[in-house]
């Protein structure tokens, strides 16, 4: 089950970074510097920073089978879903309305979806991995 987790997060990574990378091409960073934005530059970089954090944690965890790094995994990974969350409901009371502005509205349906899907079954496969090693099962 670590290893599909494993999986997902890099599936999760892929489409989060053409999310970014759409972002960026569509001005993300140049419309930081009005007064109201709908992703503030802290939860865009904030988001995929800590998920990295988390990741190195998971590595560490699949490397060592230390029950510590999969619980710190899967704490930092509850912060980045929590960024993550805000995000999807910023994008969501933008998205074609008559509030919709800035880069974020390039985003593809399908490019949202994919990430959340995967980031979703990421996040549920750390933490029942993270279970299941705490009670001593492999």
């Amino acid at each position: 089950m670590g290893i599909a987790a494993l999986v997902m997060w890099i599936l999760a990574a892929v489409a989060g970074a053409y999310l970014l990378i759409v972002w960026l091409a569509n001005g993300g960073l140049r419309r930081q510097g009005t007064k109201v934005t709908r992703f503030p530059l802290v939860v865009v970089l904030g988001h995929p920073a800590l998920a990295v954090v988390s990741l190195g944690a998971w590595v560490r965890f699949l490397q060592t089978a230390r029950v510590a790094y999969a619980w710190e995994s899967f704490a930092l990974l509850a912060v980045v879903a929590l960024l993550g969350f805000t995000l999807l409901t910023r994008w969501l009371t933008g998205r074609g309305g008559k509030h919709a502005r800035g880069a974020e509205q390039h985003f593809p349906l399908i490019g949202v979806l994919a990430h959340g899907t995967v980031a979703i079954l990421t996040f549920v496969l750390v933490l029942l991995t993270a279970i299941r090693v705490g009670r001593g099962q492999p």
